[in-house]
């Protein structure tokens, strides 16, 4: 592994205080990208994504969201959207799928230098009930998450150490 990316991967926190400074779009553009040049079963890419940047949005998903509070603060979110009706394939495998994209968007939001936490929509009906209202996702289009992003208010966090050697097993249990 480069020293690049293992410093981008095990360096990465969930962060969540924002200076409430506005995202450049050229990042966010490089963040959704890499969202999309995530793995997927067979190649379906069952995802969509909405990327919000409007503060009187992100303020309104604050509101319904017990979790995401810090949206308040967050200069963009992205929330990330299933779309199992894809294919046989997406309908089997589209958290699954969805969540390599999201991770690859946290993974994306570190190397642009900004901070990000993952905050989670499905399966909680009233979540995604409040998403579906304000940013009008179709019924057929299953939001995963909510990824608040944004300039880090103080320090970076520093991440955890959370290697588990009694959880490694190698060639059988």
């Amino acid at each position: 592994m480069t020293d690049f990316v293992s410093k981008i991967i095990l360096g990465r926190a969930s962060v969540r205080k924002f200076t409430g400074e506005a995202v450049p779009a050229e990042k966010l553009d490089a963040i959704v990208r890499a969202g999309f040049a995530a793995p997927s079963a067979v190649d379906v890419r069952p995802w969509a994504f909405v990327v919000v940047t409007e503060r009187a949005k992100l303020d309104e998903l604050a509101a319904g969201l017990p979790y995401a509070k810090m949206l308040t603060k967050a200069g963009a979110a992205i929330i990330v959207c299933g779309l199992p009706g894809k294919s046989s394939f997406a309908k089997l495998f589209w958290q699954e799928d969805c969540s390599a994209a999201a991770e690859n968007i946290l993974l994306a939001a570190k190397a642009e230098g900004l901070g990000a936490v993952w905050t989670a929509v499905y399966p909680d009906p009233e979540r995604i009930k409040h998403l579906r209202a304000v940013l009008g996702i179709p019924s057929d289009v299953e939001p995963l998450n909510v990824i608040p992003i944004g300039i880090t208010e103080g320090a970076y966090p520093a991440a955890k150490d959370k290697f588990d050697k009694t959880a490694l097993h190698y060639n059988s249990w």
